[in-house]
């Protein structure tokens, strides 16, 4: 360039002729002719055609294997470096960079050019967005994979996530629940993919058939779900972003957790902190909190919590056992042979027959476990008390101490399990408190047995006499008091003729 500019200068500015200026700056005339007449300041050299003789007996090879990587996913494709090995192995003596040049030639040519995105503005308390992304973490001192469900406020951009182990409609459910109790209200609209929890059919256009315990939710919070294009994830593109700057400043590096209740703290006070310290890309001086706190009085408000599980049915088992999801839940005794209704929850499963609840346990994600509640066998265990030493639902009975300490006692007799579960039989009708008071004024007294405890217990639970006892003026008044003298019934027992 600085050669091209002195060539230019003495020909334009100082009138010299060409061969002068081929002499003074040892140059052809044709190149000071060439720089003259294209009247151009920078000249570019490029190579028309790239000789590789010895990669040329490969080419064809290494674009059928360029052309079968194109389709699979970016994390699927082989690198320039593997090709190269390929190459390696079928003879090819050539080097590595002239089969990465090639490979990055090509697939520039074929590359597919970029999309144009049209930016979306929604007013306050418009429309959320709702994605699902998959997180590793320590939780328990066990490396798992737990699935965030994210939300996003499209006005205010406030973000919320929850964590759970699966995503089947009762974690989505659930998730809605737990974020609308963060926002203080929900929206008039709410965006989603096409999952399967959430959309049953994808219909024409825009229309779907949505999963019918789902409608139930959006109606009970008085929003509009509304499923994206199929492949067109630029409509939810907000929560898209979310899903990757949480990933980035959250679980960069691998956390730990101790359960999922102390994950999901976290993750609250995290989204709060984001949306305290960040700035609204379109209110400049405002954060996303501020905007969001603006934004919460157009949110419709439910003050009543959608009860948010996903029903079945089961036949109760001989045991007196429900399998649901690869595992076995306890009922009442008296459901046995009955089908009852499983309502799973995001953290627990209830179980009802007739309208009445017959077991509540903790959810356990798992398989082949088995949870007894052994309060539920109390009708089995009247009949078969001896069930009491070798029942499955008993090894581990956590009792209060008093009763704890009343079975021991009560082990080292002949009819010792007979007689604690009549004492447990109290139980129902008076309430464990009672019964474990009663339990220890009996190990106090040193004299345990089933007819003191029950009768400890039906005297504290008789009603106390009357104190003040005021005698109806209409009723003639007593002169003589009363006198109790037992020397009268002694003189009876006596002989005597009368005891008056």
């Amino acid at each position: 360039m600085e050669t091209i500019a002195k060539i230019r200068r003495a020909y334009h500015r100082d009138k010299k002729p060409i061969r002068q200026i081929a002499r003074e700056m040892n140059l052809s005339r044709n190149t000071v002719r060439k720089v003259i007449r294209s009247d151009v300041t920078e000249h570019h050299y490029e190579r028309k055609t790239q000789p590789r003789p010895k990669l040329e007996p490969y080419k064809e090879q290494l674009i059928r294997s360029l052309i079968e990587d194109q389709d699979k996913p970016p994390k699927q494709r082989r690198t320039a470096l593997l090709l190269f090995e390929m190459l390696q192995r079928d003879g090819f003596a050539g080097g590595y960079d002239t089969v990465r040049r090639f490979v990055a030639n090509w697939r520039g040519q074929v590359k597919v050019a970029g999309k144009a995105f049209i930016p979306l503005t929604f007013a306050p308390g418009e429309a959320f967005q709702f994605d699902w992304s998959y997180e590793q973490i320590e939780l328990g001192r066990n490396n798992v994979k737990v699935k965030l469900a994210h939300f996003r406020l499209c006005h205010s951009r406030a973000p919320f996530c929850v964590a759970y182990m699966r995503e089947s409609l009762e974690m989505v459910l659930d998730a809605h629940v737990q974020a609308f109790a963060f926002y203080g209200g929900a929206c008039r609209k709410g965006i989603y993919d096409n999952l399967k929890t959430v959309v049953s059919k994808v219909l024409l256009g825009k229309e779907r058939v949505f999963n019918r315990r789902f409608q139930v939710l959006a109606s009970h919070y008085l929003f509009e779900p509304v499923a994206c294009t199929p492949a067109a994830g630029w409509e939810k593109g907000q929560v898209e972003r979310q899903v990757g700057v949480v990933r980035q400043s959250l679980f960069g590096k691998r956390r730990k957790f101790t359960d999922l209740d102390e994950l999901n703290q976290w993750l609250k006070d995290e989204c709060r902190a984001m949306a305290a310290t960040r700035k609204h890309p379109e209110f400049k001086d405002q954060t996303v909190a501020q905007v969001a706190a603006m934004e919460q009085e157009y949110l419709t408000q439910t003050p009543v919590l959608f009860d948010a599980y996903q029903e079945s049915t089961a036949r109760v088992a001989p045991t007196s056992l429900v399998n649901f999801d690869r595992n076995r839940y306890s009922v009442e005794a008296r459901c046995v042979g009955k089908v009852v209704t499983v309502r799973a929850y995001a953290d627990r499963i209830s179980l009802i027959h007739d309208g009445k609840q017959v077991g509540l346990h903790r959810r356990q994600y798992g398989r082949d476990k088995t949870l007894f509640e052994p309060w539920h066998y109390l009708d089995v265990l009247k009949q078969k008390p001896g069930a009491l030493r070798n029942g499955t639902p008993f090894m581990d009975w956590d009792l209060p101490q008093a009763l704890q300490k009343t079975r021991e006692r009560l082990s080292r007799r002949p009819d010792g399990d007979r007689q604690f579960v009549g004492i447990l039989s109290a139980v129902p009708v008076h309430g464990l408190n009672a019964v474990e008071q009663a339990c220890a004024e009996a190990l106090a007294a040193k004299t345990v047995s089933r007819d003191l405890v029950l009768n400890i217990v039906s005297r504290a639970n008789e009603p106390a006499p009357a104190t003040n006892c005021q005698t109806p003026d209409h009723l003639p008044k007593l002169r003589l008091l009363p006198q109790a003298d037992c020397h009268r019934y002694n003189r009876l027992l006596s002989g005597g003729g009368h005891a008056s």
